[in-house]
């Protein structure tokens, strides 16, 4: 099975700055290694031998620091945007290098112990149309900035706009056909259109309880460091 992914690395990290000012937020450091790179390792040790990486604010940057990856035994392809698309948006303009089917789509600023291996059956089930989803999602416990959660998971792993929810772990699946009436170079969310996946019933997700990080904040970033620093068994994720 061939299985490709994508990782949203356009973002401008406004409240990370200024540690943003001249640093892409994708090549800020973790335990001493950029948070990419991270991701690139993590989907590489799963098996996947293609990514896309969209690019937008410092995207020469990024593009300079990884290259075409032969670092890691991958091969890493570039969507380049300008401006940045929002996360709907660069998954749209990247079509054209993600093959029809289910597409595994990781943001470049999320840090998790998460094994991507496990997404593989769900992956092939996708391409193979064996059920009617289209799209799954990885939720993790609500973080402190986050108490409301986005969606909750029923008994059969249904995401449901309704009961106990989980927040997205920025870890999902989407067929690409979900992608191919979004306007072109238009800037757009993700998130309206999770929602409506979840109404129509094509969204299914899992929990996971596992060690996870958002950075969206310098606060956030110090934090990771100091998890990978005191816990050297998570630095090889």
């Amino acid at each position: 099975m061939k299985a490709r992914a994508m990782i949203l690395a356009a973002g401008r990290g406004e409240r990370m700055r200024p540690l943003t000012d001249d640093t892409p937020k994708p090549l800020l450091s973790a335990g001493g290694k950029p948070l990419i790179v991270r991701q690139i390792e993590a989907l590489a040790r799963a098996g996947f031998r293609e990514i896309v990486i969209n690019v937008a604010w410092l995207g020469a940057q990024i593009e300079a620091a990884l290259g075409d990856g032969t670092a890691w035994q991958v091969r890493l392809l570039y969507s380049r945007e300008n401006p940045a698309l929002e996360t709907a948006g660069g998954v749209a303009r990247a079509l054209p290098l993600l093959e029809p089917g289910p597409v595994l789509v990781v943001s470049a600023d999320v840090w998790s112990a998460y094994d991507y291996r496990t997404l593989l059956p769900r992956i092939e089930a996708i391409r193979e149309e064996k059920n009617t989803t289209f799209a799954h999602l990885v939720m993790v416990p609500n973080p402190p900035y986050h108490p409301e959660g986005d969606f909750a998971l029923d008994n059969h792993g249904r995401l449901r706009m309704d009961g106990e929810r989980l927040t997205f772990g920025n870890i999902g699946i989407y067929h690409t056909e979900l992608f191919a009436d979004i306007a072109l170079g238009v800037p757009q969310k993700l998130t309206p259109y999770y929602r409506q996946w979840v109404a129509q019933g094509i969204a299914s997700g899992e929990r996971y309880d596992g060690p996870w990080f958002n950075i969206g904040v310098p606060e956030d970033l110090a934090a990771l460091n100091a998890t990978l620093n005191t816990t050297p068994a998570f630095r090889e994720f």
